[in-house]
Parts: structure tokens; C-alpha cells; sequence
């Protein structure tokens, strides 16, 4: 994709447009220099009154789901304009280098046994860098390991005696692993429900494997240590781990939706541009106001593609299938810090998690132990995360309960304290709460050719949120076609 062309800018001001890396435009350079990973480029300053765009379909939302949607669109030769408010697409899913290190806005991990991922992302592309497939949990003043037996067989027989659940336990993990594996993603996504912490013990695993295995790994993953999210969620997982790796790419999490961007045409992705409202006057009239005054005109629709807060701002009143009040969101804290490689207990790229059931964290590990393009060449990233936001706690003092707490975990050995502080991001909205009772199969139409999507209309993950956004695009070409048949 390239810069914006001047007969783009004669009919629409926008504040950014998205260009890809690998071409280049002669008519513009970059003149903004930002810290986050998309590449950005600033139109000349010109000020414009308010006039009118027309295209076909208008996303709003820059995230997976919206570009899922626009890749969809592209897909069957629909004109589109992706509309962003911030200054990069992804969402929540973006990285930004501070000092050569790569960090991730929060604790994201992309699973390559996602379905709709495998479809529709180059792997080989995003240099995906395997964790090892377990986890090393804190307990009893040491560490436990918990490994995937079809992977790493002598680790898990070692393990089978030691505190981190019983023999009954792991049996029961191999049991689980062949039901969901034998149920489709409709079937779990359809099956009745309960919370995840009950379906645990419906299958009868102990206390001990729940609190310190399944509450700091899966609580990790939901940003819900008490495991309230619904039990198709928790399927929807068990199942993609059993069948992918836990990964990173080796340009951070946000090599993800710059790949998905670079599938679009030139122009077509406008950033630091809010939307003010949306209205519908018919089914071929579509207006989308920005907050910068200027309008858009959509001819086929328009596609939400926001957060969940977001769309419930932008659509009151105009569905019922928008609650006005939604369930309070998931929320994080991640902190990062970096080290020297003397100062890292172990070179293996495994998570560790806190299944002590006391502190703050809730797991860790060493970012550039999975994925050495994190860190500078000598440099070790560590990554901390904490579950829940913190609010009356200061970035200082939340610093200091971290290492405190991981002076404890990794004792004298490794000196914590001289770790160098990076940053914290404070996620108010990390996943969408998905506690029963829950719908992850939502129609997209809201009606009179408004759509919706993003991963709280389906599975709180990287997978349900392109599956929202391919479906939001399909749901809307059907309705195209029996307009043209009309």
C-alpha cells in the first residue's frame, strides 16, 4: 500500500494513511518518527472544510477483526475504506521498540493451531518462535514442571510425582485432550455451558492441579484467575494448544496485522481519524461523521469493527442486539524490564506461573529466550503479568511489589533488583468478558446494511476475531447480492 494520492485528499482529509514498507512513493516522505512498529506518514498540512467521500463499504476499526473484514471485501473486488482512530492498525494486538526492545502492549501469545489463522496468515512469514510446550510452575519456594507429554515425554514422566497435581490429574488432562479434539469448533462453540472453574470439576480433577496449574495458566490466558469464562472458551483453547504451538513473531505481536494489512490495496486504511456516529437512511445510503468534521458515504454499508465500549458509544439505539451495558472487561498489567544474560536463570523459552496462590503476579518469562530478536544482541527481555488493573496502585510502587515478589521466586542467584525498569501498559480493556451465559456464534447484521464484529461477538481470542470479521464482510455481500437481484 502507499501514501494517499492528491485526488484521495482533494475529496478527504485524512490524518495519517497506512503505506507499506516494502514500496515506495515518490511524491511524499515520512516526516513522523514513532516508536510503535506500523510505519506512518504525515499528509502535507492542509486544512479543508468538511466535504464528502463515497466508496462502497466504510470499516471502523483497524483491528484484526476490521482487517479480516477488508481482506474479505478485497477478496470479491468491493471498494472499502478502513477507518482507524489510532495511529496503527492492530487494536490491542501491537508492539512498540523502546531501546531495541520489542514490546508487546500486554501478554499476548499467538497459538498456531488457531483455524482461521492457519487460513488466512503466512506463518513461515511472521518467523514464529516456539515457547516450550508447558509451563514451569512457582510452588513450595521452588519450580514445577508441567510439560505436554506428546512433546516433551521425559519431562512429563518426571513430573508425574511431583506436587502439581496427582497421576489422576494428568490422566484426566489426556482424556480432555481427546474429547475436545474429537468435537468441531462449532460444536464447542454451541455446546451447553458452564464456567470454566465447574467444568473442572465436573471432570474431577483435584484442587491442587486446579489452583496451581489451571487458575495461573488458563487465568493467564482469559485474564481470569478465578475461572469464571465460559467452558466453550476454555475447549476452544485446550483444543488449539493440543493441536498448534505457542509462538511469537520475531518482529513482536503486531507482525501479525501488518501482515494482514499488506494484503490491502493502496489508500485504503486511514489512521489517526475517530468516528463520531453512523447513520443509515436507507439501504444503499450510509453515513459515517468523524470527529474532524469531515463525512463519509458508504453505498453497500458499514462494518463496526471496535471494541465493545466503542460500539455500544456508536450504536445506542440503533439495535437491540447492542446491550447498553456490558460485563466488565478483562484487564492487565504488563511490566517489562531488562537484564543482563548473567542475570537470567535459565536459557529455555517456557512460561513461568505463580501457582503459590499468593502475590501479585501471575506469570513471567524471558521474552528473548523464545524470540532473541526482542533484545538487543547481550540483552535479555523479561516480561511480568498481572491480572486485574491496579488502579490505586503508581507504576513505582507496582515496580517494586514485581521484584520484590520475584527476588522471592528466583532467590539470591539471580539479582532482580538490578534489573532495568522499560515500561508498564495498564490494558483496561484486555478481552471482552465472556462469562455464561455467552453467544460466540452472533449474527453480524444488526440491519439496514449495518454490520458487527470483533472477538466479543465471538471466542475472546486472535482466532475469533478474524472469524468476526470474515463473517461480518460475508453476512454483508449476501445482503449485496440480493440487492443487485432485487
Amino acid at each position: 500500500m502507499t501514501i494517499a494520492t492528491l485526488s484521495f485528499t482533494s475529496s478527504f482529509t485524512p490524518h495519517h494513511t497506512f503505506h507499506h514498507r516494502r514500496r515506495r512513493h515518490h511524491l511524499l516522505k515520512p516526516t513522523t518518527k514513532i516508536s510503535s512498529q506500523v510505519s506512518l506518514t504525515s499528509p502535507p498540512s492542509i486544512t479543508l472544510q468538511p466535504t464528502l467521500k463515497k466508496t462502497g463499504v466504510i470499516v471502523v476499526g483497524a483491528g484484526l477483526a476490521g482487517l479480516a473484514a477488508a481482506i474479505r471485501l478485497h477478496s470479491d473486488n468491493i471498494p472499502f475504506l478502513l477507518v482507524e482512530a489510532s495511529d496503527g492498525v492492530g487494536g490491542r494486538v501491537r508492539t512498540d521498540n523502546v531501546d531495541g526492545f520489542l514490546l508487546d502492549r500486554g501478554f499476548q501469545i499467538f497459538i498456531t493451531g488457531y483455524p482461521e489463522a492457519r487460513r488466512i496468515l503466512d506463518y513461515e512469514a511472521l518467523d514464529l518462535q516456539k515457547f516450550y510446550s508447558g509451563a514451569k510452575v512457582y510452588y513450595g519456594g521452588g519450580f514445577h514442571t508441567v510439560a505436554d507429554p506428546l512433546r516433551h515425554l521425559g519431562d512429563a514422566i518426571q513430573s508425574l510425582t511431583n506436587p502439581i497435581g496427582t497421576i489422576v490429574d494428568k490422566s484426566l488432562i489426556a482424556l480432555t485432550r481427546i474429547r475436545v479434539l474429537t468435537q468441531s469448533d462449532d460444536q464447542i462453540f454451541s455446546a451447553e455451558e458452564t464456567s470454566t472453574i465447574n467444568l473442572l470439576k465436573r471432570i474431577g480433577f483435584s484442587d491442587s492441579i486446579v489452583d496451581r496449574f489451571f487458575r495461573p495458566f488458563f487465568g493467564g490466558i482469559f485474564f481470569d484467575r478465578d475461572l469464571e469464562t465460559t467452558s466453550r472458551l476454555f475447549d476452544f483453547i485446550f483444543k488449539c494448544l493440543a493441536l498448534g504451538d505457542n509462538t511469537l513473531p520475531a518482529k513482536g505481536i503486531s507482525a501479525i496485522p501488518e501482515q494482514l494489512a499488506s494484503k490491502l490495496p493502496s489508500n485504503s486504511i486511514i489512521l489517526n481519524t475517530p468516528v463520531d456516529s453512523i447513520d443509515s437512511e436507507s439501504e444503499s445510503s450510509h453515513t459515517v461523521r468523524l470527529n474532524n468534521g469531515d463525512t463519509l458515504k458508504a453505498e453497500y454499508g458499514v462494518i463496526i469493527a471496535v471494541e465493545e465500549p466503542e460500539a455500544v458509544k456508536l450504536l445506542a439505539g440503533k439495535s437491540n442486539d447492542i446491550p447498553v451495558q456490558i460485563k466488565p472487561p478483562r484487564s492487565t498489567v504488563c511490566l517489562y524490564f531488562s537484564a543482563d544474560r548473567t542475570q537470567v536463570p535459565v536459557p529455555d523459552p517456557v512460561l513461568f506461573i505463580n501457582g503459590s496462590g499468593n502475590g501479585i503476579v501471575n506469570n513471567m518469562f524471558f521474552a528473548t529466550n523464545v524470540a532473541p530478536s526482542y533484545g538487543p544482541p547481550g540483552k535479555v527481555l523479561v516480561s511480568v503479568s498481572l491480572i486485574g488493573l491496579y488502579e490505586d496502585v503508581s507504576d513505582e510502587d507496582l515496580k517494586m511489589k514485581v521484584v520484590e515478589e520475584l527476588s522471592g521466586w528466583f532467590g539470591k542467584e539471580v539479582a532482580v533488583g538490578s534489573w532495568t525498569y522499560l515500561r508498564s501498559y495498564r490494558v483496561k480493556f484486555a478481552q471482552p468478558n465472556q462469562c455464561p451465559p455467552t453467544d460466540l456464534q452472533k449474527n453480524p447484521k444488526l440491519g439496514l446494511g449495518l454490520y458487527v464484529c470483533g472477538d466479543y461477538r465471538t471466542s475472546a481470542t486472535f482466532d475469533g476475531a478474524l472469524v468476526s470479521g470474515r463473517k461480518a464482510a460475508e453476512a454483508l455481500l449476501k445482503d449485496r447480492s440480493l440487492v443487485q437481484a432485487s
